[in-house]
C-alpha cells in the first residue's frame, strides 16, 4: 500500500450504510446486505440476518465483545468479527 492510500472507513457518508458492529446498544438498524461469503453467511442468513430485517441493539458484554442483538423476535449474540460480515443502514427499525 502507498503512502498516500488510505484504509477504507466501514460508514459511507453518501448512502448512509454501516456495519453492524457500528450499531452500539441501544441502537436500530436495517439490514442492507451480507457480503460476507460461505459458511458464515448462511449461517448469518439462517439467524435472520436477511436484507430488509429490523435489528435492534440490546446490550453488549461488560468487555464489548459480543453484542446481543433481537432480530425477528430472537436474541443473538454476535461478536464484534462477525457483525462486520453485515452492511446496515442505522436507525432502520
Amino acid at each position: 500500500m502507498e503512502d498516500n492510500e488510505t484504509k477504507p472507513n466501514n460508514t459511507s457518508q453518501d448512502t448512509g450504510v454501516t456495519t453492524l458492529d457500528q450499531i452500539l446498544p441501544p441502537g436500530t438498524c436495517r439490514v442492507v446486505m451480507v457480503p460476507a461469503r460461505g459458511p458464515i453467511r448462511q449461517r448469518l442468513l439462517a439467524f435472520g440476518f436477511v436484507p430488509g430485517a429490523a435489528i435492534e441493539a440490546i446490550r453488549s458484554a461488560p468487555l464489548g465483545d459480543p453484542v446481543e442483538y433481537k432480530v425477528k423476535g430472537a436474541c443473538i449474540s454476535l461478536r464484534k468479527e462477525d457483525a462486520q460480515l453485515i452492511v446496515v443502514t442505522p436507525g432502520g427499525a
